[in-house]
């Protein structure tokens, strides 16, 4: 039980620090979900929204995070 509570720490200041990161990148005008090639199409009675660059941007960089915390670990 002492691993898996050590784990859930881990996790937990990782959600706060990665909710920390999107609100400071709003704060200073990063457009996240606003970048060239999100889709926005709105009509008079829909809206539909498809940020496709942006969840690839935020792919890649966890993906960077993941392979440098691997490397620093040892996995």
């Amino acid at each position: 039980m002492t691993e898996l509570g050590k784990w859930i720490v881990i996790a937990g200041l990782v959600l706060i620090a990665i909710g920390g990161i999107v609100w400071l990148g709003g704060r200073i005008g990063i457009p996240l979900g606003r970048l060239p090639g999100d889709i926005r199409i709105e009509g008079e009675h829909t809206r539909i929204y498809m940020p496709i660059v942006t969840c690839l941007l935020v792919s890649v960089v966890l993906t960077i995070l993941i392979q440098i915390a691997r490397y620093l670990f040892g996995r």
